[in-house]
């Protein structure tokens, strides 16, 4: 919802640009996901509007850089540019283009051998949606009871989160803002086909053409905790997703916590769903604090229930990038992509977090308006220049978010710059991907913290059947040395392999002393 709201033996560094890698030629085998914001990635048609059509024209983009899934924002149409508070969830966003487009989209993905999920709020409408409209001032309306109500007159349509009642867009557009009735059977019914028209447009059974599961916004137990909508994951949630599957029993199901210091488990336990966001780990890597960083894997990652899976990363639409957070420093952004990357879990790569895209906004930094996220949202730089084709500067010239614009032509951020520069962020995203897809032990196996002596440094297991692999990583920057005891594993040390990189790990009394450059990271192969 818009907020007004990291076997092999790997050394990673600043000179990682002359590091060598053993090729594969496996096709991925672990899941990675591209979550795009898609009005800011391709335009196709040249109305500054990135597109469905335009993300269709970057799958091979995507394909090179190694993600294996898609996460879009909503689809449907809505008066707000990041497409949350619709005006016609059974319509496609125009600028988008249309039905037809969306299923190409997906048929295309699907033919690669990927997935997409669709992001999906259908908690709150405008005063432009049909039900708000027939309904208003009219308590006989077939739709009367799909909005919440503060009076029998349906005079007064309820307030979503923090009591609004009223957004402005970033182009001075301001509507009124109501909560649906979620405990409607009318509203759970049509939530049910809404949903399933993505999972199966045709409805034919087959599901080439459908999305392979859902990412639910803003999911709540008690919507919005105004303890009128409360007990959702039993009322609506859980026979909504029950019959999805029903449908579908492949789907994924992966829902946003409302609260982004819960954990979690009660949306496994109670809300049925597959799986949950890591905040608190993304709070964790983004400390560059060991403690921190080990309590928050060994709960989050550690402790998940079993086929249950967290969704691990480092930014995404309604937080700052992550290359702000640590000031542009380009091997703090690397050590940020590799435990990303290979903690665990399911991995997800925001638009332009692999260039080091950079920028954030917050709460009312623009004032009342929901261009204070656009920062975060700006067009990806596909150009040295950052002009040329498919640029998708929809917000250029609107705003002081286009007036203090994060993008600036050759600063060395941009997919043109990158691909030719070894040394690039962009390259070691791509490098550290193919690593991870080649060792099943990074991207399936089990998650385990190990001790060492270095307060600075941070080490890990990742270990699947007779395959197990360390990662040691120097959370500073200055140069540390580490002892890393396997003493808690079944693990016997004879060898480590060098798969990636230019020093190696020793051996040491059935552990490893591992010396690191600053912010460089190892991972070991064990033998």
């Amino acid at each position: 919802m818009n907020k007004i709201i990291i076997q092999v033996a790997l050394v990673l560094s600043l000179s990682f640009a002359n590091n060598c890698m053993a090729q594969t030629s496996q096709a991925p085998k672990g899941e990675i996901i591209y979550h795009v914001f898609q009005r800011s990635f391709y335009d196709s048609n040249g109305d500054l509007h990135g597109d469905l059509n335009g993300l269709r024209m970057k799958l091979d983009y995507l394909q090179q850089l190694g993600v294996t899934s898609i996460l879009t924002l909503p689809v449907y149409a809505s008066l707000y540019y990041h497409n949350y508070f619709a005006t016609d969830f059974d319509k496609i966003d125009p600028r988008f283009g249309t039905m037809d487009d969306f299923v190409a989209l997906v048929k295309e993905v699907h033919k690669r051998s990927m997935k997409i999920y669709l992001d999906m709020e259908t908690q709150y409408v405008t005063e432009d949606q049909l039900w708000w409209k027939d309904a208003l001032n009219n308590p006989q309306s077939k739709y009367s009871d799909y909005i919440l109500w503060d009076d029998s007159a349906n005079k007064k349509p309820s307030s979503i989160i923090f009591g609004i009642t009223e957004l402005k867009g970033y182009d001075g557009t301001s509507r009124k803002i109501t909560t649906a009735n979620l405990y409607s059977k009318g509203l759970q019914e049509y939530n049910y086909n809404l949903f399933k028209k993505f999972v199966d447009p045709n409805n034919d059974g087959k599901f080439d053409d459908g999305v392979d599961g859902f990412r639910l916004d803003h999911m709540m137990d008690d919507l919005d905790y105004k303890g009128r909508l409360t007990n959702l994951f039993d009322k609506f949630w859980t026979p909504l997703l029950t019959k999805l599957k029903q449908v579908n029993p492949a789907l994924n199901i992966v829902a946003e916590q409302a609260a982004w210091g819960d954990f979690g488990f009660d949306y496994f336990d109670k809300g049925h769903v597959d799986r949950v966001f890591a905040f608190r780990l993304q709070l964790a890597i983004a400390s560059f604090d060991k403690n921190r960083l080990a309590a928050m894997a060994d709960t989050t990652i550690g402790m998940l229930p079993p086929d249950k899976q967290q969704v691990v990363f480092i930014e995404n639409h309604d937080m700052q990038r992550f290359a702000t957070t640590v000031n542009k420093n380009i091997a703090k952004e690397k050590v940020g992509a590799a435990l990303n990357l290979l903690l665990g879990g399911v991995p997800s790569i925001h638009y332009g977090q692999e260039l080091g895209m950079f920028g954030g906004g917050g709460f009312n930094k623009f004032g009342q308006t929901d261009g204070n996220d656009i920062p975060q949202r700006e067009a990806f730089e596909w150009y040295k220049a950052d002009t040329g084709k498919g640029m998708a500067y929809w917000y250029k010239n609107t705003g002081p978010w286009w007036d203090s614009t994060n993008l600036k032509p050759n600063d060395g951020i941009s997919l043109e710059e990158e691909k030719s520069d070894a040394n690039s962020l962009w390259n070691f995203y791509r490098s550290l991907i193919k690593v991870r897809q080649a060792h099943s032990e990074l991207f399936n196996g089990r998650y385990q913290t190990l001790q060492n002596n270095n307060d600075k440094v941070f080490s890990f297991l990742r270990y699947e059947n007779n395959n197990a692999s360390v990662v040691v990583i120097n959370l500073s920057d200055g140069p540390q040395q580490a002892i890393v005891s396997l003493s808690s594993t079944k693990i016997t040390v004879k060898k480590t392999e060098t798969l990636f990189g230019n020093e190696k790990a020793a051996t040491a009394n059935n552990g490893l002393l591992v010396s690191l450059p600053a912010y460089g990271i190892v991972v070991s192969k064990i033998e």
